[in-house]
């Protein structure tokens, strides 16, 4: 288990990078364009779909029930983010698999806009 400094920290960004709720996020996960997005392995769910629905658990916790494991997929999320964050490709990405992947991981690069 990460230090309470280390997990204040890992908590500090999570939060920060992750700007769904879990109601937006669970509402996204069960759309068509959700389940496209992102590596699938073996024709199953892909990696960020699955950690989505991991992601809308840890946010209806309180701090006092997270676990290893969930400090792990915290820190999981945050690196996934910021590295896809510093792909963003150039012109309008509202409808592009670039932000429904990030979507899935808790983070909408275009909050307030319309679908």
């Amino acid at each position: 288990m990460p230090t309470e400094d280390d997990r204040s920290e890992i908590r500090d960004t999570f939060q920060e990078l992750v700007n769904m709720t879990p109601s937006a996020l669970e509402k996204w996960l069960a759309r068509d364009e959700s389940r496209a997005a992102g590596q699938h392995k073996d024709g199953g769910e892909s990696t960020g779909h699955a950690s989505g629905r991991a992601i809308v658990e840890i946010l209806r916790k309180k701090k006092s029930d997270l676990s290893a494991a969930d400090y792990q997929h915290m820190r999981k999320v945050n690196g996934y983010i910021r590295r896809h964050l510093a792909q963003r490709p150039s012109g309008d990405v509202r409808d592009t698999r670039w932000r429904h992947s990030l979507m899935n991981w808790g983070h909408d690069p275009t909050p307030g806009k319309s679908d």
